[in-house]
C-alpha cells in the first residue's frame, strides 16, 4: 500500500489543500493529513478544529486519514511507517523553500517528498490570507471548502 503523509497547519484548509488531497489520491492508496502543533506558533483555530474542518471535507473517503503530530515530521513517517511526503507548490518561492527541506529529510530518514503545483485557479490562495480575510470580515467562505463554515465567527473579527 503507498502512503503519503500531507503535513501542514491547516489553520484552516483552503481549496489548494483541498484539492491536493483529492489529487493525489489518484497517486496514492492511502493519504494521511498531518495537521501539526506547534507551541511556539499562535493558530487562529484550535487542533481539533482545524482537523474537523478536514475530516468533514472528506467525509466519506476512505483514502484519507487526520491525524495531529508534534515533532519532526520525518520522525512522525518513520513511527506510521510512510515513505512518502506530499506537498504542494504555489510559486517559486514555495518550491526554494521546499526543496531545501526535501533534501535535508530524504538525506536524514531517506522519505521522499513529491511536489503537486496548485491548480491556477487557487495559487493564490493561502490560510494566511484566509486568517485576515475572516479578521476583517471579509467572505472567507470564496476560499476555503464548504467544510469551514464557522460558527460565531465575530470572535474572529479586528473589533
Amino acid at each position: 500500500m503507498k502512503k503519503a503523509l500531507f503535513p501542514g497547519s491547516f489553520d484552516p484548509i483552503t481549496l489548494g489543500h483541498y484539492d491536493i488531497i483529492c489529487r493525489a489520491t489518484a497517486l496514492f492508496d492511502e493519504i494521511v493529513v498531518a495537521v501539526g502543533e506547534n507551541a511556539d506558533k499562535r493558530y487562529m483555530f484550535t487542533t481539533e478544529e482545524r482537523m474537523a474542518f478536514i475530516e468533514k471535507a472528506f467525509a466519506g473517503n476512505e483514502k484519507v486519514k487526520v491525524v495531529s503530530y508534534q515533532g519532526l515530521t520525518i520522525d512522525f513517517c518513520k513511527k506510521l511507517d510512510i515513505p512518502f511526503i506530499l506537498r504542494g507548490l504555489r510559486n517559486p518561492a514555495d518550491f526554494e523553500f521546499e526543496r531545501a527541506i526535501a533534501h535535508t529529510n530524504r538525506d536524514l530518514a531517506g522519505v521522499e517528498t513529491l511536489f503537486l503545483l496548485t491548480a491556477v485557479q487557487t495559487s493564490h490562495i493561502s490560510s494566511s490570507i484566509v486568517r485576515d480575510v475572516i479578521r476583517n470580515r471579509g467572505d472567507y467562505t470564496l476560499l476555503v471548502p464548504e467544510s469551514v463554515r464557522i460558527e460565531n465567527i465575530e470572535k474572529y473579527y479586528i473589533h
